[in-house]
């Protein structure tokens, strides 16, 4: 049955989470007849995974590589057989929101600009803070799939984490810091086709110390760089953007997973219910005409 992951892992995002949930898996389900399975042993799996101390959401993700395995030989290879880890995910904890206001993110765009060994990181924070884009979006993103004269970044499905194609607008300060990398490139690099690169053309792959030290010095606690993506949602919802837009933008795949910033525009709310307000004024005048008339 295990033969049947490596042939899904090429099909689903992350492939190094995937092979961290292959190895979890092996222990328990190598040598299982996957005809043979049943809810239950799923069940034992998840009992065991929980005694091991492992959160919902890891637990969650491997069953997904499973469900994954099973489902490529039931579609691809007409396997007459159920699948008994559909419907088996557990209940897990909203995610973390972590974001922080303007005034904050000039801070650390100015503790960016000190860091002597990372050259890209303040435009990189830029960058990330003005399009939403993921890490791994930014740091292997390529000159031909950014456009400065309609101002937009293209991403393929293989680009994006939810496999699908997205465009992602260029607002002035995005520009910016492309032109910074531009200049950067020019001096230094003129053949590398990645955006953010290293003198010697090569791509830039890590950047977690200098970015952490940034944070520190300007007194930012607990801000993980994902969190520059949060902080791009929650300001373009606190100004009113509607939750679709936001949606696009990011490249959720549903609208629930952007649901999660919902509750920082809550004057929306507030708007919403007035409606009744003028719902209940019109009944009264309404009423009071229908009085006056019957009088």
């Amino acid at each position: 049955m295990l033969a049947h992951y490596n042939a899904v892992a090429g099909d689903l995002r992350s492939p190094e989470r995937i092979l961290a949930a292959i190895q979890r898996l092996k222990p328990f389900f190598a040598g299982k007849v996957v005809e043979e399975l049943r809810r239950s042993d799923i069940a034992l799996y998840i009992e065991k995974r929980k005694a091991d101390g492992i959160s919902n959401a890891t637990i969650n993700r491997e069953l997904d590589v499973l469900s994954a395995a099973i489902n490529h030989a039931r579609y691809k290879w007409e396997w007459e057989i159920t699948n008994p880890a559909e419907r088996m995910s557990l209940k897990e904890p909203e995610g973390r929101l972590r974001w922080i206001n303007r005034a904050e993110a000039d801070i650390l765009i100015r503790e960016a600009e000190k860091e002597p060994k990372s050259p890209h990181l303040a435009d990189f924070v830029r960058l990330a803070l003005n399009t939403g884009c993921r890490k791994n979006e930014l740091l292997k993103l390529e000159w031909d799939r950014v456009d400065l004269r309609e101002n937009r970044l293209h991403l393929e499905g293989q680009h994006t984490k939810s496999g699908k194609r997205r465009f992602i607008p260029l607002n002035a300060e995005a520009r910016q810091a492309l032109l910074g990398r531009a200049n950067f490139r020019a001096r230094f690099c003129p053949a590398s086709p990645w955006v953010f690169a290293h003198k010697s053309g090569e791509r830039v792959k890590y950047m977690q110390n200098g970015y952490q030290a940034a944070c520190e010095r300007a007194g930012i606690k607990d801000f993980r760089v994902h969190d520059l993506r949060h902080t791009f949602a929650s300001w373009l919802i606190s100004e009113g953007v509607p939750l679709a837009e936001v949606r696009d933008l990011l490249g959720h795949s549903t609208i629930e997973m952007t649901e999660r910033y919902a509750h920082l525009a809550p004057d929306n709310h507030v708007r919403a219910v007035s409606v009744l307000d003028r719902l209940s004024r019109s009944s009264h005048v309404e009423g009071a005409k229908a009085i006056q008339q019957g009088s």
